[in-house]
């Protein structure tokens, strides 16, 4: 019996954890991305030290070439040191500024929602 409930406790967390990343991995590229330039591969290798946030390629690429339609992000190539191909790097422009100073504004009322579901006020 409490083995089936845990099963099903996981399986709503993995889901619940699912829907969590694809809210917020947006925000946390462009959070990377405010700081410096990056190339794809060097994104997902960042987002992927940290286990509430990892993924896979066929998610970032696809998002990063979203974000450069909406011109949050520009792209240029960088040439490398002989015999490693070019790389693509991504740079934040002023429309993405903007979106995530609004994106912060939302992240840090919600923060504080919970905060003080939870009780905890400071």
């Amino acid at each position: 019996m409490c083995y089936d409930v845990c099963m099903e406790n996981n399986c709503k967390i993995e889901e619940w954890k699912t829907q969590l990343k694809r809210g917020t991995l947006e925000y946390c590229i462009l959070l990377l991305v405010n700081k410096r330039d990056w190339y794809g591969y060097e994104i997902l290798m960042e987002l992927n030290k940290w286990s509430c946030i990892t993924t896979k390629e066929s998610t970032i690429y696809p998002l990063l070439r979203r974000m450069l339609k909406d011109e949050y992000l520009d792209s240029f190539w960088q040439d490398t040191v002989q015999g490693v191909p070019s790389r693509k790097y991504y740079s934040i422009t002023q429309k993405g500024k903007d979106y995530l100073a609004l994106m912060t504004l939302e992240w840090e009322d919600l923060v504080q929602l919970i905060k003080s579901l939870k009780g905890d006020n400071t």
